[in-house]
């Protein structure tokens, strides 16, 4: 296990396994990502889906259906866009949901597209009203109004508009309305990866940058990139980092598990903050449960950052359960954290599960 922290506040600071990525780190996603769906690793069902889509639409001669991809942060949609694009031989034209503030942003994109063109629209479930509206009239009937003019001279000018294809992005599906949802004719959700598949992809990525590296230690970093290709490929530049400097220049296991304890990222994936959140909730709230504030106060974070960025980890990795009184931690927490639970201690179960604790008064768990 990484170094642990001083024991208080965790404080602010960019956390190496975090699902989102800034301008740099895009550009450098950018000469990573795979350029088709034959080089696309994992996400077999939806590979294989999605190939019949793109396939049988070039058949066709036609623009293919528009398509949602939905998902966690950091899973590959953005490069799925890219590939739609590539397959169909279309151009792409990328924009997303809080780019576009105004219906008058919209049809400015959609009246420059050429027949067959890809939209990818990312984060697509935080589109404007007016702009979902304008939105639902261009997918279905290839076709927006534009108004000319304000107050009562103002005139609806129908615009037609070139067969294109919509790619939407969205880590919040349930966000999105029925009715946009339902002009997505086919839709596919990412699920997290497998080590093996991360595996593939560190090996890859480390080829493309012409960094050696053994298959023990590749596997060592798949293990702990939570199943996310983002953070698994910020880690190997890590871990290159690291052995350019401190190591033979070769990455080897030594130099992986080194590299990831510099970046206080364990065996399981967690880091700084998960491992402060379950500490606190361990050896200050007896397991818990406790409230969300009162558990973010205790390690210096907003309750909304631990809630959306540790809280689902530890969730999907069996150490956190949410409870009606609380959250709290699992067998699995204390084992991981090398800590005995105090006597009487009753346990919870991991992924929200649905057992009933007797300090809950019955209360069930859930997700």
């Amino acid at each position: 296990m990484a170094e642990e922290s001083p024991e208080g506040l965790v404080g602010e600071g960019p956390r190496v396994t975090g699902v989102d990525a800034d301008a740099l780190e895009r550009s450098v996603e950018a000469a990573l990502r795979p350029r088709s769906l034959a080089e696309f690793v994992g996400q077999k069902v939806v590979r294989e889906q999605l190939a019949l889509v793109l396939r049988a639409s070039t058949q066709r001669d036609g623009s293919a259906e528009h398509i949602l991809l939905s998902g966690p942060p950091g899973l590959g949609k953005t490069t799925l866009a890219m590939i739609v694009a590539g397959e169909l031989g279309a151009s792409l034209r990328l924009t997303s949901g809080p780019a576009i503030q105004h219906a008058g942003d919209l049809a400015a994109i959609l009246s420059s597209l050429e027949d067959g063109d890809v939209l990818f629209v990312d984060e697509i479930h935080r589109l404007a009203r007016p702009v979902e509206e304008m939105l639902y009239l261009a997918m279905e009937d290839f076709r927006v109004d534009v108004m000319v003019g304000k107050g009562p001279g103002a005139t609806s000018i129908p615009l037609t508009l070139p067969p294109f294809t919509v790619v939407g992005a969205t880590t919040r599906a349930g966000l999105l309305p029925a009715p946009l949802r339902d002009r997505f004719g086919f839709t596919a959700h990412l699920d997290f990866y497998e080590p093996s598949d991360l595996t593939r992809i560190v090996t890859r990525s480390a080829q493309l940058l012409n960094f050696a590296l053994e298959a023990d230690a590749a596997s060592e970093i798949a293990s702990r990139s939570r199943g996310t290709p983002r953070i698994a490929n910020r880690l190997l530049r890590r871990v290159r980092d690291w052995a350019q400097v401190h190591g033979s220049g070769r990455g080897d296991l030594g130099a992986a598990s080194a590299a990831l304890a510099v970046y206080e990222v364990d065996e399981r994936g967690l880091d700084r903050l998960d491992r402060a959140v379950l500490r606190a909730l361990c050896t200050r709230f007896g397991g818990g449960p406790v409230g969300l504030s009162t558990l973010a106060v205790s390690v210096g974070e907003e309750p909304q950052t631990v809630e959306e960025v540790a809280e689902p980890f530890l969730v999907r990795e069996g150490l956190m359960s949410r409870t009606p009184r609380g959250r709290a931690a699992t067998a699995e927490a204390w084992a991981h954290l090398g800590l005995t639970p105090p006597a009487g201690h009753v346990s919870h179960v991991g992924q929200g599960g649905g057992q009933t604790s007797q300090d809950e008064g019955g209360g069930r768990l859930f997700g």
